[in-house]
């Protein structure tokens, strides 16, 4: 089954950076944070904690580890979880579908986005008719790749509304004679 969420946080844009300058773990003159704490040893367990401290009072974490997941960072802690407790979010990455995220695509941020989300995407544009000029400028795709988007979301609901249908079945026979050509009509 592929993991769904409904989080309404607020996502980072491609590209966008501006939210570690929120980040706790950022070192100012009043506040003197020494990077090497996110980079512990697996033995170095007050550090791990002392790092964890940090990131459960940050206003970021959320966005940190979105960033340290979508760029593929295996190292230290980030957004308040280590390497190995990352790991097993690695892997479910690509099956993400976190509709906040199809959300904030169809009113027109660039989010990061995986596959089951695009998909996401075309599918709610579609049903909402967005215009295929829009969702390549949502997708940053061609509007020929928007159209066999939109092209495949079309034929696969039709299959699943014909899937759907009660299942024509054949006429029988009635009172041991057989139908013909003339019993159906102009149309046959």
């Amino acid at each position: 089954m592929i993991p769904t969420t409904f989080s309404p946080a607020r996502h980072r844009s491609l590209g966008d950076h501006t939210w570690q300058d929120q980040a706790v773990c950022r070192s100012t003159e009043y506040n003197p944070v020494d990077p090497e704490i996110f980079f512990p040893e697996p033995d170095e367990t007050a550090w791990i904690t002392a790092a964890k401290s940090l990131c459960g009072q940050c206003p970021v974490r959320r966005t940190c580890l979105d960033a340290a997941l979508e760029g593929g960072d295996t190292h230290g802690v980030r957004g308040g979880m280590t390497e190995e407790e990352r790991a097993p979010l690695h892997e479910k990455l690509a099956s993400r579908l976190d509709y906040s995220r199809v959300n904030a695509t169809i009113a027109g941020r660039d989010v990061h986005l995986t596959k089951a989300e695009r998909r996401a995407v075309v599918h709610a544009a579609y049903r909402h008719g967005l215009s295929e000029q829009r969702l390549a400028w949502l997708l940053k795709v061609t509007e020929e790749h928007a159209q066999k988007l939109y092209r495949e979301t079309r034929r696969a609901l039709r299959n699943r509304d014909l899937k759907k249908s009660p299942q024509a079945t054949a006429p029988s026979e009635t009172d041991g004679e057989r139908l013909g050509r003339e019993d159906f009509g102009a149309a046959a």
